[in-house]
């Protein structure tokens, strides 16, 4: 059976997404389909690429994902000018870890990977040649190839393989000495408040070196990393690694209490630092040098 997954921007108060569902039932024999998220912010690649970035390795080697997010192509007939010709956006498939993913090249696939490398990367540009594909690219397109790669059309036949694609703007975090400066990357559901710092970055540092987690509110800093939310009581804050590596912080069951979660208590939003201050042994707390 195959395996499809779809992350779009287009939202589910209308008819887009069951209209793409119905158009892969055709399209692919058995298919199961699954839904990631639609409720990307409209046109954020970076957002759409963390959706897919934390939860892709959860399904089988061999799943296709459709990321539907500012997908209408730029095309050579609307470069007028000979040095724009860099923002030519093709519909592109990206072969990782096993998995294939269907997009724009409109900077997702970069900021997907990141630091590594495609195992593959293959570009459609009939569609310069397919006018009524222009308008909601997601359906009239991306279903198309996905079933494709379903059938083993081989690639050679229907794309052209390639190697340079965009990344769009993310924030890295800073890793100087003794500190990591990260940023609130996403808020989720619950109002918990996910960074762009990995526990690779952290463990860096080494084992059992003291540290200060600070945000905003200096008087909410964090000095322990804990297994799990209900390690601490309910409404205390508490950091942890989730699932993708990625350091959060929260208030345990902070969404059921009056104060809502932590992006509230804290009055945190996208893009606000995050900073983690290690103090090695034989060096002194500066608290002054903190958030």
């Amino acid at each position: 059976m195959q395996i499809i997954t779809l992350t779009s921007d287009i939202g589910l108060r209308d008819y887009y997404v069951a209209s793409v569902k119905g158009q892969l039932l055709q399209e692919v024999t058995g298919v199961q389909l699954v839904d990631i998220t639609h409720h990307v912010k409209p046109f954020e690649v970076a957002e759409a690429a963390f959706q897919v970035r934390s939860s892709y390795a959860s399904f089988p080697v061999g799943t296709i994902h459709i990321i539907g997010v500012d997908s209408e192509p730029y095309l050579p007939y609307k470069i007028t000018d000979p040095s724009q010709e860099n923002q030519l956006a093709y519909p592109s498939i990206l072969r990782f870890d096993g998995h294939y993913f269907i997009t724009n090249d409109n900077g997702f696939i970069g900021t997907f990977l990141g630091e590594d490398v495609p195992e593959a990367l293959y570009r459609y540009t009939e569609i310069e040649n397919e006018p009524e594909s222009w308008t909601f690219m997601m359906k009239t397109c991306f279903v198309k190839l996905a079933g494709k790669i379903a059938k083993k059309t081989p690639f050679n036949e229907f794309t052209t393989e390639v190697k340079s694609y965009k990344k769009a703007f993310t924030q890295n975090p800073i890793i100087e000495h003794n500190v990591i400066q990260g940023n609130v990357i996403h808020i989720d559901h619950f109002g918990n408040i996910i960074t762009n710092i990995f526990k690779h970055d952290f463990e860096r540092f080494g084992v059992d070196i003291p540290f200060t987690i600070s945000y905003q509110k200096r008087n909410y800093d964090i000095d322990i990393i804990s297994r799990a939310y209900n390690d601490v009581t309910i409404s205390e804050r508490v950091a942890i690694f989730n699932d993708a590596g990625r350091l959060e912080i929260a208030i345990n069951r902070g969404a059921n209490g009056g104060n809502g979660g932590a992006d509230r208590l804290f009055g945190m939003r996208l893009g606000e630092p995050v900073r983690i201050t290690f103090y090695p042994k034989g060096s002194v707390r500066n608290l002054d040098a903190l958030l």
